[in-house]
């Protein structure tokens, strides 16, 4: 029965990925600038839960959107293709900022004519594109723009091939993702509104809680005055705080921002920051703002009435510099790689975070005596921030080693510095180690001990990374697996059980699969002619180097022991690259299929078009188990997160390979 049951649901899963998709419809339109500039409107309509990239992705990142226009001497184009801001993440397969839009897509082009004889312009768009499950191959469409006929004819079609009938669309450009996606905005608001309470408990800002309402309580005439003064001061704080993550935006700008968390040298410059605001926390120094600054904003604050009040939050702002100045910078860091409104809506969580306890506490006074006193604890939470502060900066770095690949930050040294962090940080909460600010330790409370073994445990759970494990509590932190000093884990042999440790030397066109040893070719016929050797099932893995759940099957479900076996002893794996963009040789140039008048320049196209020819599916990744016949033994899959569901599938393609040669 459960048998039955796998096939049924395996029957299904076909149904879904076995089709053909086509997410992304393009279409033109021309506005005319001036007599002789245009502006060429490329606009794509994506479906719902799809995302297609930038123009601009780091490199060994997904296939970045690309046009290319047909040369000619009656236009020249003037300046780049332009996009809208749409949404960045850091994406935690590919571990790096990556661009992409949803919903929709304006790209404009401008070009100056330069005949005006010039009636059509040729151009191309290469796109990929992904939803949660999987990948499409890089895809190509033509676009016809028609100068000559601008004038009521702004709904252009890019292409012959495509359906037009539904779709209007007006000639304004409007860039997307303008506001960022709510997901990504209310994960910044929540990490701010934590930094602002961690600000809250340092030695700078603590201590300032009952002074602010010893200032109102005095000032006020009234209960109900002391409420409206504490109110009107929680909201300076967060005006102050807002006004200074709006500078940041407006003076650098959205994209520039972002542009910036992605280049190298600003990742090196954000490193070294951070690591002095450890430093400072650590008690080594202060960073202080000039105290010529304190003492004028002070003079204003006793003005009183709304000017006085604002001026007392200023104050609080500067004096309090020194431990929330590294605080806000990190967060104006983070911020900035989100891009858009985020240092903002961070400003706004920080300052809310801070804001709140002066402002109620203002109102109520009688609420102080459940407050904590002042003491030692204070520092300690200052210094807990100079480590998580040192183990943050080691991630910029990463970041621009990764770029420049020079492999000096790889993984195993990056767990270990973070290891030694916070081992550190460990030691430190049991007492044993003591920095200058540090009140005499008579005990350790309980809520210390508590964090100690809790910073304890989580190093301990480092160690194994050392050694190849996958870690995926800090997986989006340190660099991928690949990028170590031994792919394969420290201390691992390749002398392992499996079909590539049965041959001393590979079969032509076979290379091993790194960190697991797995035999694969990337060739279709020399894999089939090899399974016909050794009398084993094929097993086609349709696959992208910029495939994002491709990478996730083979770092969380291939690995699983039970499949590992079979991906090494059971079968042989041909993975096709339908992204590949190595030339084909000129015997292997064909006219495609599905694209009549187009050849297949790239080996990538060749085995996009197989598949999609074949198995009328387009996505990847995409697993076909296959005999010798080139038959398939069970119904082809795609994206199976769910090991036990993956290995039946396997099973059940074995099962009927086996008994095929039975018979």
């Amino acid at each position: 029965m459960k048998y039955i049951l796998t096939l049924l649901t395996l029957t299904l899963s076909v149904t879904v990925y076995s089709q053909v998709l086509e997410p992304v419809k393009w279409f033109t339109t021309i506005e005319k600038i001036s007599d002789t500039e245009y502006d060429l409107i490329m606009t794509a309509t994506i479906d719902r839960g799809w995302h297609l990239y930038s123009q601009v992705v780091p490199e060994d990142g997904p296939i970045p959107t690309t046009f290319t226009f047909a040369k000619s001497e009656a236009f020249e184009l003037v300046g780049k293709t332009l996009e809208g801001e749409g949404h960045t993440v850091d994406d935690p397969v590919f571990n790096m900022m990556i661009k992409f839009f949803e919903d929709k897509a304006q790209f404009r082009q401008r070009i100056k004519v330069l005949n005006a004889e010039l009636s059509m312009v040729k151009g191309e768009v290469e796109f990929m594109v992904c939803d949660d499950q999987r990948c499409l191959p890089p895809t190509y469409i033509d676009f016809n723009f028609n100068i000559q006929n601008t004038e009521g004819a702004d709904k252009e079609d890019a292409n012959s091939d495509l359906d037009f009938s539904e779709t209007t669309l007006d000639n304004t450009y409007t860039p997307q993702g303008e506001e960022e996606s709510d997901k990504g905005l209310w994960a910044i608001f929540i990490l701010a509104f934590l930094s602002g309470f961690a600000a809250l408990l340092t030695p700078c800002v603590f201590p300032m809680i009952p002074m602010t309402v010893s200032f109102f309580t005095k000032q006020s005439k009234s209960k109900a005055a002391g409420i409206k003064n504490a109110i009107i001061y929680g909201l300076a704080i967060i005006v102050i705080y807002v006004l200074l993550g709006t500078g940041v935006t407006a003076i650098f700008g959205a994209d520039a921002l972002n542009a910036l968390a992605t280049n190298v040298w600003f990742n090196v410059i954000f490193f070294l920051l951070l690591v002095v605001f450890a430093v400072s926390f650590l008690g080594a120094f202060e960073i202080m703002l000039p105290n010529s600054w304190a003492n004028k904003v002070d003079k204003q604050a006793d003005r009183g009435g709304l000017v006085g009040i604002f001026f007392m939050a200023l104050a609080l702002a500067i004096v309090s510099f020194s431990c929330t100045g590294p605080i806000v910078g990190t967060l104006l860091v983070e911020a900035a790689s989100k891009g858009g409104m985020a240092p903002i809506v961070g400003m706004f969580g920080f300052s809310l975070a801070i804001a709140l306890p002066f402002a109620l506490f203002a109102a109520f006074p009688g609420w102080l005596n459940s407050l904590p006193k002042s003491g030692g604890w204070l520092n300690t939470v200052k210094v807990v921030l100079g480590f998580l502060e040192l183990a943050l900066a080691f991630k910029f770095l990463s970041q621009a080693d990764l770029v420049l690949q020079l492999h000096i930050l790889e993984r195993e040294v990056f767990i270990a510095i973070w290891i030694a962090i916070f081992g550190a940080l460990a030691l430190y909460l049991f007492g044993k180690i003591k920095l200058p600010h540090d009140s005499p330790l008579a005990h350790i409370s309980v809520g210390r001990l508590m964090m100690a073994l809790l910073v304890t445990s989580f190093t301990i759970y480092m160690i194994p990374g050392l050694w190849g494990a996958p870690l995926n509590l800090i997986s989006a932190f340190p660099p991928p697996l690949e990028y170590s000093e031994s792919p394969y884990g420290v201390g691992y042999s390749k002398v392992a059980a499996g079909s590539a440790a049965n041959h001393e030397e590979l079969p032509e066109g076979a290379h091993l699969l790194a960190p697991h040893d797995i035999m694969a070719f990337n060739d279709y016929d020399l894999g089939l002619a090899y399974a016909k050797k050794v009398d084993k099932p094929v097993m086609i893995d349709f696959t992208g180097w910029a495939c994002v759940n491709c990478r996730k099957m083979e770092q969380n479900v291939w690995p699983k022991a039970k499949i590992l076996s079979v991906l090494k002893n059971e079968v042989v794996l041909i993975s096709l690259y339908v992204d590949d963009k190595r030339k084909l040789e000129e015997g292997d140039i064909v006219e495609s299929q599905l694209r009549p008048g187009k050849q297949l320049k790239y080996i990538g196209q060749k085995w996009s078009e197989m598949q999609t020819i074949k198995y009328k599916a387009n996505t990847q990744p995409f697993y076909v188990l296959m005999d010798h016949d080139e038959e398939n033994l069970v119904n082809p899959v795609g994206y199976t997160p769910n090991a036990d569901d993956y290995f039946e599938w396997m099973q059940a393609g074995l099962k009927n390979y086996k008994s095929s040669t039975v018979e």
